[in-house]
């Protein structure tokens, strides 16, 4: 699988995201700019021991991303989703695609894709799952139609 952070701002939430990838087998791709140096001790500290073991590959910008990625079908995680995630049949070659903390995913990105997915929330907050927590819930998800594939 893989999982996309597109512009994210927050070190600790990267650290924690890319922990989860380590542990999932899964390909993180970040998609610049970033809001902090992936070499900043606090992505380092929240990824613990693991960063080591990350497939990382990091994009100048998004359509670099498409571009190398042709084949792959993207999947784009907002609050204004159409679908709901537990409503996707996932395929192991998804890119499941998420925005930065405080943006989310611009709607330019967004427009006119088939694929927009929403994580169900209640709508009285004016706020959102972190970042972490919704890449978690969704991977999850994905790897568990999968049949949690090379996990224990």
């Amino acid at each position: 699988m893989h999982l996309v952070l597109v512009e994210p701002e927050i070190p600790q939430n990267t650290g924690n995201v890319a922990r989860t990838c380590v542990m999932t087998a899964t390909k993180l791709h970040l998609v610049e700019p970033l809001g902090f140096s992936i070499d900043q001790k606090e992505v380092r500290r929240s990824g613990l021991d693991y960063w080591q073991y990350l497939d990382l590959q990091v994009h100048p910008d998004f359509s670099s991303l498409e571009e190398a990625n042709s084949q792959g079908r993207f999947l784009y995680f907002t609050t204004r989703g159409r679908l709901r995630y537990s409503d996707i049949e996932y395929r192991k070659s998804d890119f499941l695609v998420f925005g930065s903390e405080t943006k989310g995913l611009p709607p330019e990105l967004i427009a006119g894709s088939e694929y927009t997915v929403r994580i169900p929330m209640v709508e009285q907050i004016p706020r959102s799952l972190n970042l972490g927590n919704s890449a978690a819930l969704v991977l999850y998800e994905a790897l568990r139609q999968q049949g949690f594939p090379g996990m224990t």
